[in-house]
């Protein structure tokens, strides 16, 4: 269910982030149309904090929990979190839809 804190905060956005994290919005509720969706430490959150969305400066963050994930799929991730670790998007065509849908539903179901 979407939350009108996180339209509020995607609305604020400038472009191309505003952009950016409406599309990785859609993505994470179409493949998983049930996830809930909350405000967590000032941004969009879902499933609890096992990932979110973060516009900054000049991309969007898309973190993900690396609990229970595969130490290959770890290795495709950015930053050097022990808990979390991002994607960064800079443009809506550096969006990996199936890359993103497949790291989505090993993170939902952890």
């Amino acid at each position: 269910m979407k939350n009108k804190k996180v339209d509020e905060y995607i609305t604020k956005q400038a472009s191309p982030q505003k952009e950016i994290c409406s599309r990785l919005r859609s993505l994470i509720f179409s493949a998983l149309p049930s996830v809930m969706e909350e405000m967590k430490w000032g941004v969009p959150s879902y499933d609890g904090g096992k990932f979110y969305i973060v516009s900054l400066e000049t991309h969007v963050n898309m973190g993900f929990s690396i609990e229970n994930l595969p130490k290959k799929e770890i290795g495709l991730l950015q930053g050097s979190g022990k808990t979390m670790k991002v994607i960064e998007v800079a443009s809506e065509t550096d969006i990996d839809e199936d890359r993103i849908i497949k790291l989505l539903k090993l993170v939902y179901k952890t």
